[in-house]
């Protein structure tokens, strides 16, 4: 592995905890530095331009700040019937968006953007993952409302969490519905020599 220089070589413009431990799982070595973007300032179009172009803003608001090294934005949203849903802020509004998932198929769209300032080079796509939840009881809701995981989770629950038993089966990357594609953003960082510099381990 290359010696760093005075630039982290990756940044994680992101503050998610998942995301972070999904990089780390994928041995990549990386700073975090989260992006202060105010995400209300995009409007709303489809979901996948829509999570594209805050995941792209994302980054460019870290790479100006560091235009040596390589950033890495994302975005992730629920989707169902046309609706997103956010995060919960409180106990019932967990509630209504648990039974609105049970017995459903929903969407979650990821977008990510790789970038460096230096080079002006930005790479971003979308990811879509359908989720099918099992019929919930209302014990199951109440239970899991009370676990108190929903409550910094779009859409209110966590696939990676106790919120695993909600899901019937998905179609699609998994990790992407935990937070970031991770196949697709290590093909990007592979194409474009990063990950060489930047795993603590190389790839076998």
């Amino acid at each position: 592995m290359q010696q760093k220089n005075q630039y982290p070589t990756l940044i994680l413009a992101s503050q998610s905890p998942r995301r972070r431990y999904l990089l780390e799982q994928a041995g990549l070595s990386f700073s975090v530095i989260p992006s202060r973007f105010d995400e209300s300032s995009v409007r709303l179009t489809d979901p996948e331009n829509y999570v594209r172009i805050l995941a792209q803003s994302k980054a460019e608001d870290i790479a100006r700040q560091s235009p040596e090294s390589w950033v890495i934005g994302a975005d992730t949203i629920v989707l169902i019937d046309g609706t997103i849903l956010g995060k919960p802020g409180s106990r019932d509004e967990a509630r209504e968006m648990l039974l609105r998932l049970s017995g459903q198929t929903h969407q979650v769209h990821t977008g990510y953007a790789v970038c460096r300032k230096a080079e002006e080079r930005m790479i971003t796509d979308a990811v879509k993952t359908d989720v099918l939840f099992k019929k919930l009881t209302d014990e199951e809701v109440e239970w899991y409302v009370h676990t108190k995981e929903p409550f910094d989770k779009a859409g209110a629950y966590a696939i990676q969490g106790l919120g695993t038993f909600l899901v019937r089966s998905i179609n699609g990357s998994y990790t992407n519905v935990v937070g970031l594609p991770v196949c697709e953003v290590i093909e990007v960082l592979i194409r474009e020599g990063i990950v060489s510099r930047s795993m603590d381990a190389p790839l076998s």
